[in-house]
């Protein structure tokens, strides 16, 4: 069960939802101590003046930044006064389309539980008034001492809340780009090559099918090298030329990309006759279009079960 990291209420109008905030990712990365080299000995990072060369203690320290060629410094006192108060809710001034938001803004995912059980039905209310109006809620709240910018949005059985970068956080893409782009302008026929790729390379999303292969390359040189085995090196992929002939390099990708839709029909074909084979997403998916109520709650082989029954009634189904 994930920590819960802050506990409030939502509001939005006069409603008022009870919630907590738990993290809706965590980092599997492999983390190392730093030691020297042919020791065992740890190397730990130490605050030292760097005129005098003297380690300091956390007290000793004061925060400061140059303003015209003088030196201000911020005790941490003076910090604690100025800082937001903690919030304890998080209200949403106004609901907007989430397709106005781009994806640029947001920073990190949130899951948003109601606080008991008495507290599902508002909380149920709100998620799915936002599922079928496709509207966020924008608001603001304090967080460990800082002022957070959030979208509070709907998913298939649980509020989430977004953290988002403030716009003067966001970069102007212009100073990298230039004038470059639009003097760079393809030709209707690349343009036409390029969207017949995309459309052949198009597929539902599946999270699933992807994993992180460098934690496993990282996992596995640890355990050779605990093992005395050689680390297997990979050969490095060979580099692309940077000078390209884009019409030629359009035409190869075109009739790759068809060659892979023909062998992919009969799978495709497969899959629609056979829901076994089908990820524990894409029977989510399958479900919801299919109008399956409880399927948020479902395990793979429940959901396998509900959409084969569903779809079977359906094929049996006169036509009217």
């Amino acid at each position: 069960m994930p920590r819960k990291i802050w506990t409030g209420s939502i509001n939005f109008g006069l409603v008022t939802i009870p919630v907590g905030l738990y993290a809706a990712t965590e980092d599997h990365s492999i983390q190392f101590h730093q030691y020297q080299r042919g020791t065992t000995d740890r190397v730990r990072m130490k605050r030292v003046n760097e005129r005098t060369g003297k380690e300091l203690g956390y007290d000793d320290i004061v925060k400061g930044r140059e303003v015209d060629g003088t030196l201000v410094t911020v005790e941490p006192s003076e910090l604690d006064e100025i800082a937001p108060v903690l919030s304890r809710t998080i209200d949403i001034s106004t609901f907007v389309d989430i397709g106005e938001i781009d994806p640029v803004y947001f920073q990190k995912t949130y899951w948003l539980a109601p606080n008991s059980k008495e507290h599902f039905r508002p909380y149920n209310l709100l998620r799915q008034a936002m599922d079928q109006t496709h509207q966020v809620g924008i608001a603001t709240f304090v967080m460990r001492g800082r002022e957070y910018l959030t979208a509070v949005r709907a998913e298939d059985s649980v509020l989430a809340l977004n953290t988002m970068f403030f716009a003067d956080e966001i970069r102007d893409p212009g100073e990298l780009v230039g004038q470059a782009s639009s003097a760079a302008e393809p030709t209707d026929k690349e343009i036409q090559m390029a969207t017949m790729i995309i459309e052949s390379m198009s597929g539902p999303w599946e999270p699933e099918e992807y994993e992180d292969t460098y934690t496993a390359r990282v996992e596995k040189l640890i355990a050779d090298k605990s093992e005395g085995r050689t680390p297997e090196v990979e050969e490095e992929p060979e580099r692309p030329s940077d000078v390209i002939d884009l019409t030629e390099a359009l035409r190869r990708s075109v009739d790759q990309a068809r060659g892979a839709r023909r062998g992919k029909v009969p799978k495709q074909r497969e899959r629609e006759e056979d829901v076994s084979g089908m990820s524990k997403a894409e029977l989510e998916k399958k479900a919801k279009e299919l109008g399956i109520r409880g399927r948020s709650k479902m395990n793979r082989a429940d959901l396998v079960a509900a959409v084969s029954e569903q779809t079977s009634g359906r094929r049996r189904r006169p036509a009217s």
